[in-house]
């Protein structure tokens, strides 16, 4: 691949005055992959998104890069709004990285992505819409867990989140109500067991190269503390769960057929969801070794200390490497 005339584009949501932790998070992601492009020859013009798609429009125009990197997982602080950035690059007819709309909109969207699974005969965790959690207790059995329909990076997520009975989880939904705001909510049976997450990467000709699985391990966690990665884990670095929840690459030999179904699994999300460039599914492992899908992660962070990096180099990797395989299948 020879570098294209012209500065590529790098594209990500504007980040709001007082950002959180995961928000700034992409202004690491966009320096990670401008360096590795700049490397490759690509040097890149950073571009914020708004949800002033006109003015955008025209930058671009102007601009005309060869293709655009797009890192939007956000639009002014709303996960269900990240679709419209390759909505937006499909008008104007420009290449671009990762997943196209439809795969974005429909993986964003946690109920629609689940039903689509359920279709497949993909194992998931039941589920049931707040509406009818609020009103009476969810037709499958405790313990329940309370999500966002469309918030990533276990955004609102704690450990009350984790309801054992109907009345824990009518104080958790009144406790998530009371804070308003604009994220949708949903109760998902919760899974006790492992957690995996499994990257994958585009290969030339468009089939996808299963990175090593990784495992989320839960060291010290005293017993009634549910076992998830929740904001804190994620993003606190001082907090206990960030400490106490590495990832692991290294499994005993009794472990290869589970990770043989995950990789399978993985596969079967990729064509099931018309994935391009790279993605993420994430998984739980119940006790009986039956493995659930939890989410299928479009555009997963590429910034250096995040999983799809971690596992790109147990395959050695480097990220100009990653970054190279990306921008391949954007333009192939």
């Amino acid at each position: 691949m020879s570098p294209a005339q012209g500065k590529a584009a790098l594209l990500f949501g504007r980040l709001p005055q007082q950002p959180g932790n995961d928000e700034q998070d992409v202004l690491v992601e966009a320096a990670t992959v401008g360096g590795a492009l700049k490397d490759l020859g690509y040097p890149a013009v950073e571009l914020p998104l708004t949800l002033d798609l006109r003015k955008a429009s025209r930058r671009l125009r102007r601009l005309d890069p060869p293709f655009v990197f797009n890192l939007v997982v956000s639009l002014e602080g709303q996960d269900r709004l990240a679709h419209l950035a390759p909505a937006l690059l499909d008008s104007l007819g420009l290449p671009y990285t990762g997943s196209p709309t439809e795969a974005m909109f429909i993986t964003s969207n946690k109920l629609l992505a689940k039903e689509r699974l359920r279709a497949a005969d993909i194992r998931t965790p039941a589920w049931a819409r707040i509406e009818k959690a609020a009103a009476r207790e969810p037709d499958f059995p405790p313990p329940y867990i309370v999500k966002s329909v469309w918030e990533h990076a276990s955004i609102g997520l704690t450990g009350s989140a984790v309801a054992h009975d109907g009345q824990s989880l009518a104080e958790e939904l009144r406790r998530r109500g009371s804070r308003g705001g604009t994220r949708t909510l949903f109760v998902e049976a919760y899974v006790e067991g492992r957690e995996f997450n499994l990257a994958l990467l585009e290969r030339p000709g468009g089939l996808p190269q299963v990175l090593p699985p990784a495992e989320i391990e839960f060291r010290g966690y005293p017993e009634g503390k549910p076992r998830i990665v929740d904001y804190a884990a994620k993003w606190e670095s001082g907090s206990m769960g960030f400490v106490q929840t590495p990832r692991r690459f290294d499994f005993p030999a009794e472990d290869q057929g589970l990770l043989k179904r995950l990789r399978g699994l993985c596969l079967q999300c990729w064509r099931l969801f018309g994935l391009r460039g790279y993605a993420r599914v994430d998984f739980r492992v119940d006790a009986g070794g039956e493995p659930w899908v939890l989410e299928v992660n479009t555009n997963p962070c590429l910034s250096p200390d995040a999983g799809f990096l971690a596992a790109a180099g147990r395959a050695g990797m480097s990220t100009a490497e990653v970054v190279r395989r990306i921008v391949e299948a954007a333009r192939s």
